[in-house]
Order: structure tokens, then sequence, then C-alpha cells
């Protein structure tokens, strides 16, 4: 069974952005999949930049002007 999580920080500004996405994948189980929108145009891009950095892979779903939404998988 696949648990997918999805929390909409379209409303924040980085970092608050950034910091809630680390608290939601620390709380994350092994194949639970992480579902993240994201609009302030500084949290579209260090939020896939650390994701990146520490390993875990994601895909985006939908990159727009107004929204970038991302599924990040923890395959740890």
């Amino acid at each position: 069974m696949i648990i997918m999580v999805s929390i909409d920080l379209t409303a924040l500004r980085c970092p608050l952005a950034l910091v809630k996405v680390k608290l939601a994948l620390k709380q994350l189980e092994d194949g639970e999949t992480l579902c993240v929108s994201l609009s302030d145009i500084g949290s579209r891009q260090d939020v896939p930049r650390f994701l990146k950095k520490v390993g875990y892979r994601y895909f985006e779903l939908c990159n727009d002007e107004n929204v970038l939404k991302i599924k990040i998988e923890n395959l740890r």
C-alpha cells in the first residue's frame, strides 16, 4: 500500500517553506510519498536544491508561473 501525504505551502515564503518540507520528510516512513506545492520563487529554487543535495528522488508534477508541485519519494 502506497501512502501519499500532500502539503500546500503556497502561502509560505522561504525559508519557512523549506523548514516545513524538512519536517514533513522526517515524519515519512520508508516507501511513503510526499507531494508539495510551492509558489514562492525562493522556495521553488531552494526545495529542489535541498532534495538533490540530501539524495531524495523527486519528480515535478507541475511547474508553471504560479506553482511548482513536486512528488518526493522516501526510499531510504
